[in-house]
């Protein structure tokens, strides 16, 4: 099948491509810096930004999955997601698209805030709390669009290898426990998922 990853240069997205390529699939790679990514017979590299329109529409035509895995180092103010969330939902009008579009945020952004650890709410809140706050305007939008969308909140994310024993939870209850997991656990997530389609229209937790 055909994977578009955008925001593939680093991170998830980057773990995401070579484990789709591994997969035998096709992929179109979008990403500001594709240098990281490995040439390949299957692999087609987007220097370019997922607000911009063009490049955007470039990266979905003739893609059977999408998978959102763009991050930010930036600590203050940002509304980077949910110009992305803009910018991808009146591009998929244009192009009259109806492919599954997974989109990355975390745990912590919209309801799932109100289930943090402790630990995790006072990391958030003193690091992360722009981030988290356009991450949640990203999923409104996403969510009140037409898009085929799943919204995928991982943990605390890690270097650590695949495990393949980690946990998607799509109910948020009381007590429930997310914690780290694996960049690489994540990206094998969002292949799988892209593959065979099981949580559409829903908001999964990952964690180990």
């Amino acid at each position: 099948m055909n994977i578009a990853i955008i925001g593939a240069g680093a991170g998830i997205g980057l773990e995401s491509v070579n484990q789709a390529l591994e997969k035998g699939h096709a992929v179109t790679a979008l990403s500001t810096n594709t240098n990281h990514i490995k040439d390949h017979p299957n692999l087609i590299k987007i220097n370019g930004s997922a607000t911009s329109p063009i490049d955007l529409k470039k990266a979905l035509k003739n893609s059977d999955a999408v998978l959102i895995t763009v991050g930010t180092k930036n600590k203050k103010a940002t509304t980077l997601f949910s110009d992305i969330a803009k910018t991808l939902i009146n591009v998929t009008d244009e192009l009259n698209f109806s492919s599954p579009i997974l989109v990355i945020t975390g745990f912590g952004a919209g309801e799932s805030k109100n289930y943090l650890s402790f630990f995790m709410r006072t990391v958030i809140s003193l690091f992360l709390k722009e981030q988290y706050i356009n991450k949640t305007i990203m999923e409104e939008l996403i969510t009140k669009s037409t898009l085929k969308w799943e919204i995928i909140r991982p943990g605390m994310l890690t270097n650590g290898s695949s495990t393949t024993s980690y946990k998607a939870l799509s109910s948020l209850k009381k007590g429930m426990k997310v914690g780290k997991i694996s960049r690489a656990d994540v990206a094998k997530f969002l292949v799988d998922e892209a593959e065979n389609t099981r949580f559409l229209y829903q908001y999964v937790a990952l964690t180990n």
